[in-house]
This record gives C-alpha cells, sequence and structure tokens, in this order.
C-alpha cells in the first residue's frame, strides 16, 4: 500500500458548533451598528423575501487596475422587499447586566396578518388580541398615560427601537401570518428617535428609506436544509477505501481509549443545514421600484438600464421559479444569499466602516437578463418572443373568427 501522511489539516471548522437546526426560522440581529447622533434618525434594518437569482453585465470602474473599464458579468440576487408597517415602539435602560425593556407602546390599529403572529391557532381563536389596549389611544385617561409613557421613554432610556411587521399579501406567497421584529433606531437624540417612532406609527416604511444605491449591506437568515447526513457529506471527510468493512462513508478511529468518551471534534453524522448564519459586506447593485400606474399607464421598466432601453420588468419570463412575479419594490445584491426561495431575510446596515476600493465602487449596469429561468431561455420579453415566433394558433383562430363574424 502506498504510504499515508500522519497529519493532515482537519475537516470543518469548529466556529459554526454546534451544527443543529435553527431555533428560529427568521434571521435575529445580534449586534446593531453603532449609535452617531450627529446624524439624522434612521432605520438599521429591513425584511426581504428571497426571489431568485439571475445575471447581469457592467463595467469594473477601479482606477490604476488593469480590469478597469472592462465588462464583466456577474450573479446576483433578487430580494422582495415589500414596504413594512410600524405597529409598535420599544425602549431600553442601560443596566449593570446589559440592556432591559423599560417601555412597550402599540398603535391603535393593528392588522390581522400582524395579529396572527400572536396566536397558534388564528381560525379557533376569538381574535380579541389588543381590543381593550386600543382604548387607550380613545379615552382621555389612556391618552394621558400615553403621553406620560413618551415623556418617561425620553427621560430614561437609552436605546429605542420600533416594531414593525411584513405585509403578507403583497407577496406571492400563501403564508397569511406575518413576520414581525424589533429595528433599532440609530442617529439623532432619544426625545428625537421617540418623536420619530411616534410620528411613523401605523405608517409604510420602504426600503429606499433604509439603503441606498451601492451601500454594502449584511444578510442574516437560515441556510437550506438538508436534514440528517452522514460524514462524508457533513464535514466531507475523505471516503475509506473500496474494501472497507461495513461501509467506506465513515470515519475510521473516533479517538483514542482514553479520555473514554467521544471528543466534540471529531465529525460524526448529524444535522446539515437549516443553520443560523450572517453573511456581510453584500454589495447593492439596484434598489428596483414596484410596478406603479404613472399617467393613467403600468410603468414596469424597473430592469432597464442607460444601455438597455427595452421595456421589461425585473421578473423573468414565466417568474421566478418557486417564487412568482416580483411586483414590490426590489434589492438586487450582489452574488448569493443563505437560504430556499422564499426565505425570510434579515437586511442590516454594515458594521463596518468601508474604506476598499471594490467596497466604494460604484455600479452603474449595462444589462439585466430577464430570461426564462425555467430552462434555456432565449427571450427577454413576450414581445420579443412573439416577434420570433410568429402568432399562436389559437390567435390564428381568434382573427380568423372575428373576420368571418365581421364579413357575416
Amino acid at each position: 500500500m502506498s504510504h499515508r501522511k500522519f497529519s493532515a489539516p482537519r475537516h470543518g471548522h469548529m466556529g459554526f458548533l454546534p451544527r443543529k437546526r435553527s431555533s428560529r426560522h427568521r434571521g435575529k440581529v445580534k449586534s446593531w451598528p453603532e449609535d452617531d447622533a450627529s446624524k439624522p434618525v434612521h432605520l438599521t434594518a429591513f425584511l426581504g423575501y428571497k426571489a431568485g437569482m439571475t445575471h447581469i453585465l457592467r463595467e469594473i470602474h477601479r482606477p490604476s487596475q488593469k480590469m478597469s473599464k472592462r465588462e464583466t458579468v456577474e450573479a446576483v440576487t433578487i430580494i422582495d422587499t415589500p414596504p413594512m408597517i410600524v405597529v409598535g415602539i420599544v425602549g431600553y435602560v442601560d443596566t449593570p447586566r446589559g440592556l432591559r425593556t423599560f417601555k412597550t407602546i402599540f398603535a391603535e390599529h393593528i392588522s390581522d396578518e400582524c395579529k396572527r403572529r400572536f396566536y397558534k391557532n388564528w381560525y379557533k381563536s376569538k381574535k380579541k388580541a389588543f381590543t381593550k389596549y386600543s382604548k387607550k389611544w380613545q379615552d382621555e385617561v389612556g391618552k394621558k398615560q400615553l403621553e406620560k409613557d413618551f415623556a418617561s421613554m425620553k427621560k430614561y432610556c437609552k436605546v429605542i427601537r420600533i416594531i414593525v411587521h411584513t405585509q403578507m399579501r403583497l407577496l406571492p406567497l400563501r403564508q397569511k401570518k406575518a413576520h414581525v421584529m424589533e429595528i433599532q433606531l440609530n442617529g439623532g437624540t432619544i426625545a428625537e428617535k421617540v418623536d420619530w417612532a411616534h410620528e411613523k406609527l401605523e405608517k409604510q416604511i420602504s426600503v429606499q428609506n433604509v439603503f441606498h444605491q451601492d451601500e454594502n449591506v449584511d444578510v442574516i437568515g437560515v441556510t437550506k436544509g438538508k436534514g440528517f447526513k452522514g460524514v462524508t457529506s457533513r464535514w466531507h471527510t475523505k471516503k475509506l477505501p473500496r474494501k472497507t468493512h461495513k461501509g467506506l462513508r465513515k470515519v475510521a478511529c473516533i479517538g483514542a481509549w482514553h479520555p473514554a468518551r467521544v471528543g466534540y471534534t471529531i465529525a460524526r453524522a448529524g444535522q446539515k443545514g437549516y443553520f443560523h448564519r450572517t453573511e456581510i459586506n453584500k454589495k447593492i447593485y439596484r434598489i428596483g421600484q414596484s410596478l406603479h400606474v404613472e399617467d393613467g399607464k403600468v410603468v414596469k421598466n424597473n430592469a432597464s438600464t442607460n444601455y438597455d432601453l427595452t421595456n421589461k420588468s425585473i421578473t423573468p419570463m414565466g417568474g421566478f421559479p418557486h417564487y412568482g412575479e416580483m411586483n414590490n419594490d426590489f434589492l438586487m445584491v450582489k452574488g448569493c444569499v443563505m437560504g430556499t426561495k422564499k426565505r425570510v431575510l434579515t437586511l442590516r446596515k454594515s458594521l463596518l466602516v468601508h474604506t476598499k476600493r471594490g467596497q466604494l465602487e460604484q455600479i452603474e449596469l449595462k444589462f439585466i437578463d430577464t430570461t426564462s429561468k425555467f430552462g434555456c431561455g432565449h427571450f427577454q420579453t413576450p414581445e420579443e418572443k412573439r416577434a420570433f415566433m410568429g402568432p399562436r394558433k389559437k390567435e390564428l383562430v381568434q382573427t380568423k373568427a372575428g373576420t368571418l363574424a365581421d364579413s357575416s
């Protein structure tokens, strides 16, 4: 037999232990960007839904580099980001053991899709959530109490966050229960933050108010689940020789006789995927506008560029596979993001100060691909397909029936 070296780098990263299923479906923000009172009040995160991927053509703008002014084709992910509704304000006070909730104030009117989040079984319930609380906003005693709560938040709180929920009815999904999360407000004084949040209660916040073109964002979410897997798939350990007894997709030695237990660093079979992960520095290539009516016409040219003036929307021919049509605001980010289609993703402002040329580069797209993602797509728009393929049989039958009706 050939010589086997006695040591080699270990298989698999220890930094992600334990490799177990995530306890939450929506990505949790565990660190927020540092607050700067000199800036205006702004949000630091947003929720979106993964729709699918496509590719773009652009020119690289990096002075004094060989690749500058050359064209490149890059993969991009489209994230559906319909406006979110503000339904509450939470104030936190600083304690020796960290932040503690001081006051929570909810809006007067809360939609059913948000209320569903507070129930295990919506259709069997009495649906009376927040009915007593909403009366606070109507009588004099309640209004005085709310004013007192807002004043105490301004006086004592160190951190202000708002409670927002997504609008599921705007998405091509079966789910009716909205995703609810707290988003930290940064910038300005505490009083300014409370006033800003109070003013925005029950109002919509769009993604254009949170992020901007060419910004680097962090994406937090849960990866695609793969189920129970063996060591070869889960840890990428080397397969044993062909003639191995009782299987070869195994680990030959799982440790010494003593200590008489299996160490935590040993590759073992178990869960693969559906892990909570954070990916940093995803560059925003485009913040697309939703389909809207202007001068009595539907404007759907959110996939057009200065070089490609074709009137087309970001939805590819036949829709995004396993997702559907994109009618809302969207984010186009470079590369891929974690999770399956329809997966809810938390988009957070970057925690870092960016100085590299690649991160500060201004992006100008030349072309966005909208061909069918179900196979070898050849046509960018239905009009282009019709011009190439000619009229369909049913269209010819209809025109023939119309001419016969006119003649008679």
